[in-house]
Formats: C-alpha cells, structure tokens, sequence
C-alpha cells in the first residue's frame, strides 16, 4: 500500500495512503502524520490529518520541495517496519436511539431522502438485512467505532465500525442535503458514523442523539476545559443505548459539571486485532470498563 504525493501549489504536499477506506489506511495515515510531526522537519507548519491521507502545509523558503518529499518517504518506510501499535483511548458514548429531536427532524425532510415512508432507522435496518430496527441498534452499539478523522465542521468525528467488512454498516446519505440537523446526532453515510458537534446542515441519515457535549468553544464543559474538542484521531468509541429517562438525567449531569465519559487508555495493536477482531473487541470493552 504504497503513499502517493501530490504537491499542491507552492506551499502544500499532500499524501494519500489509499483510495480505499480501511482500518490498516486509517492506521498507515495516522502513524506518518505522528512521524512528521514527531520529526520536526524544517520549514513545516501545519498537518492536516484526514481519513486515508493528510496534507503537509510547508514554508518553502525553508525547505525545498524535493526535499521535504525525500524526508516523508524516509518516514513511510519508517513507519511500514514500525510495529503497527499506537496508545490511544477508549470512551463510552450513550445514545438515545430514535429520540423525538431527530425524528421530527428527518420527518420534515422525507421528500429528500430514499424512503419517504419510513425513516431513517427503518432504511438502514432494511438495507442491512436486519429484520427489526431493534436489532440493526444493537449491531450499531454492539462493537466498537475507530476515530479515523476528526473535522469539516468542528470537532465532528469520522468513525469507522471495528467488525469484518461484510458486517460493517453501510447506508448511503439523503438523496438531498438536509438544512438542519439537531446538535449530537448520531448519523451515518456511506461507510462512516458520525456525531454532528454542532446544529447545522446535513446528509446523514440520523439515528440518535447522545447528550455528551464533543465541541465547546466556552471550555466550560467539565471534561472539555483543557481543549475545546473532545475527539482525537485514534480514538476508539463504544456507544452505549440509553432511555429518554438516562438522556435527561445525562443532560442535568452535563449542565451541573458532574457529567464524566468513561474513558480509558488503551494499547491497540492492529495486527492482534486483525487476528481475533471480535476477541479483540472484548478485550477493548474489557478495558474500558476496568476489567
């Protein structure tokens, strides 16, 4: 799986380690990014991770072009002999399915989407091979999500479901972009779920929401006083199904400063987990909830 590079103007090279999305891409992707910046190359400003890639923005009146290509490549094949293991965290993120707040939103944009009649559960349970909604939220909760990218809007995380690719959850945006979209919705496009950070436009097809606060700006979030957004790339997440009883009680948490997400650090090795993924997975859930 070899990079490629692209230069983009006089002050941007950009590196793309597949066309493919896929958890050893994510990984290739995240360990270069780290490896430039962890190299401190002259004349680097700004990197930008993305899902399968990332963009280097360079000052090149410090370093050449061919130059700064030459020092990448060093850190590709540095990080392809590299034991493929990063020390990342796992968090627990609840979510209210089919909540009131996203129903009524999706309802407002039947004519955009694929199914007028339904909703968006409805459509994603049907075009999974589930035979109950019921059933499709507990594959969608059941295993873990890989923090691929975190971006376009604020703090929004990419997340790519840790399972074979044959059982991975794949539903296609609306038909029609959507002007509104609650705060925290918990959507899904293509081959990607998503946490909406903040209220907006949007094309996910939505089946929740969760009353844990990833974005804001104030800092006065309990767990977000030391950096705005809360998600990393790398981060792994697990969501846990809640009741409209639990979202409100999580929402009183969150406003009087008591609310706190469990997290844990966690070693994931990717080639352990390619061997085993769904033992893997335990051992994750495991780790998480200190066992």
């Amino acid at each position: 799986m070899p990079a490629r590079f692209t230069f983009g103007g006089d002050e941007h090279l950009f590196v793309e380690c597949s066309d493919e999305m896929s958890l050893e891409a994510f990984f290739k992707s995240l360990s270069m990014a780290k490896g430039v910046r962890e190299s401190a190359i002259k004349g680097v400003t700004e990197i930008c991770p993305a899902n399968a890639s990332f963009q280097i923005k360079f000052d090149p009146d410090r370093i050449k072009p061919d130059e700064l290509l030459r020092e990448v490549k060093a850190i590709e094949g540095a990080a392809e002999k590299a034991e493929p293991v990063i020390t990342t965290r796992i968090v627990e993120i609840p979510v209210f399915y089919n909540d009131p707040w996203t129903h009524e939103t999706l309802m407002r944009f039947r004519e955009r989407h694929q199914e007028p009649n339904g909703t968006d559960l409805d459509y994603a349970a049907r075009i999974n091979g589930y035979d109950a909604v019921e059933d499709f939220i507990s594959a969608h909760a059941g295993s873990p999500w890989f923090v691929s990218m975190v971006g376009f809007v604020a703090g929004l995380p990419f997340m790519y479901q840790m399972v074979e690719r044959q059982r991975q959850i794949e539903v296609p945006k609306y038909l029609r972009p959507r002007t509104d979209t609650p705060r925290l919705t918990v959507g899904h496009g293509g081959c990607f779920g998503c946490i909406y950070s903040v209220r907006g436009a949007g094309g996910y097809q939505m089946f929740g929401i969760t009353p844990m606060p990833i974005f804001d700006p104030t800092q006065s979030t309990s767990y977000l006083r030391d950096f705005m957004v809360f998600f990393r790339p790398g981060d792994i997440v697990k969501f846990r199904p809640i009741d409209r009883d639990g979202y409100d009680q999580a929402v009183e948490d969150v406003d009087k400063g008591r609310f706190a997400p469990p997290i844990r650090e966690v070693s994931f090795d990717l080639r352990q987990y390619q061997a085993d993924i769904d033992g893997y997975n335990t051992k994750l859930e495991g780790a998480l909830h200190g066992h």
